[in-house]
């Protein structure tokens, strides 16, 4: 597992290992969209990750996709994250933030105005929304002006300038799972005929114009981008993966990215194909093969050794185990991980799983 353990840089970052923790919305942000005590102790406990990556984080209003998530479009939200910010570097952590604006996966709930949630096209997700009224179908959303995607890149940009402003490392742009940024990508939920759709250079247009700008905000170094290839989170669907996927990695090359994540789908010929593009640092949420999930810490190590990544980003494992490169050291045991708790609640299933330490003293 030596591997794991050998520093790594990202961007001008210089990390003291590759074992990543990834985005995984956990849903306790309940006041307006702001973190908590609570949140600062989840991510402080985490601090001994190569660089930690937040749940998803709303830039603006109709980027909410779920109740009780995060965002960074107010100065309070800002306020709120410096405190986790401050927290993990007072530990020698990096954390960046996540940004992810949710399209058509949204309800009008969420929103002051009761406003529908955007999309490419007008293609609802076919998936409901946990409310505290129960669950609700969410609608077909409102197809996106030119105009509302001029805002969405301004609105990905100042979030981008309030991460910093909170003390954040940097901004993940979060282009994968079936949300806005993935919506556009893929032919199954972007049907639209002018410059932003259709063929793959439109509809990789919209992403590029969004790292672009975020790059030109908070600098280029400070800025991740995520994608899934082939998923089939939220009902999305893409016929030709492999297609869009290197001609957007062809198109992000010059912006010169701290790096590109990819969260794999079983499909590893797929992600040696695009390693082969990417020039620059390549994190991997390693899944080989379809029945490898979640992914564990031998699956980060073959994909180090095979050079397919630079480092490894682990979701479940790190959820369940605040200390997850001791336990990697020790060949573990490994805490399970309690999906009772991932979303919503208070510390149970939260801040409450033991250390390595810990459960050997009790």
């Amino acid at each position: 597992m030596k591997e794991l353990f050998e520093p790594v840089n990202v961007g001008k970052l210089e990390l003291p290992n590759r074992v990543f923790m990834a985005p995984m919305t956990r849903s306790r942000a309940p006041e307006a969209g702001q973190v908590t005590e609570l949140t600062v102790e989840y991510y402080t406990q985490r601090a001994g990750a190569g660089l930690i990556i937040t749940e998803a984080t709303q830039p603006s209003e109709i980027g909410q996709g779920y109740i009780w998530t995060p965002g960074l479009h107010s100065a309070e939200q800002v306020a709120a994250w410096r405190k986790v910010t401050d927290a993990v570097h007072a530990k020698g952590g990096r954390i960046f933030v996540q940004l992810m604006h949710s399209g058509r996966v949204g309800h009008p709930v969420l929103y002051p105005d009761g406003a529908l949630p955007l999309a490419p096209s007008p293609i609802a997700s076919g998936v409901q929304l946990f409310t505290p009224e129960g669950m609700l179908d969410q609608p077909e959303p409102r197809e996106m002006t030119v105009d509302d995607i001029a805002q969405t890149v301004e609105d990905f940009a100042a979030a981008a300038r309030n991460a910093i402003d909170a003390g954040f490392d940097g901004v993940e742009l979060h282009g994968a799972n079936g949300y806005l940024i993935n919506q556009f990508l893929a032919d199954g939920t972007n049907r639209r005929t002018d410059a932003y759709g259709g063929s793959v250079p439109n509809r990789i247009r919209f992403p590029v114009e969004a790292a672009r700008a975020v790059a030109e905000a908070v600098g280029s170094e400070r800025v991740g981008f995520r994608v899934s290839p082939g998923t089939t989170a939220n009902n999305i669907s893409e016929s030709d993966p492999a297609e869009v996927y290197t001609a957007l990695l062809r198109e992000l090359t010059p912006l010169e990215l701290a790096y590109v994540h990819i969260m794999e789908m079983g499909n590893r010929e797929l992600t040696k194909r695009l390693r082969a593009e990417w020039p620059g640092t390549l994190l991997l949420n390693p899944h080989p093969t379809p029945d490898a999930f979640p992914s564990r810490p031998e699956h980060g190590v073959e994909a180090l050794r095979d050079g397919v990544a630079d480092a490894v980003v682990f979701g479940e494992l790190w959820l369940a185990n605040p200390d997850l490169p001791a336990r990697i050291k020790a060949d573990g045991p490994y805490n399970k991980a309690d999906q009772e708790s991932y979303y919503g609640g208070d510390h149970r299933g939260y801040t409450d799983y033991p250390t390595l330490e810990e459960a050997v003293g009790a």
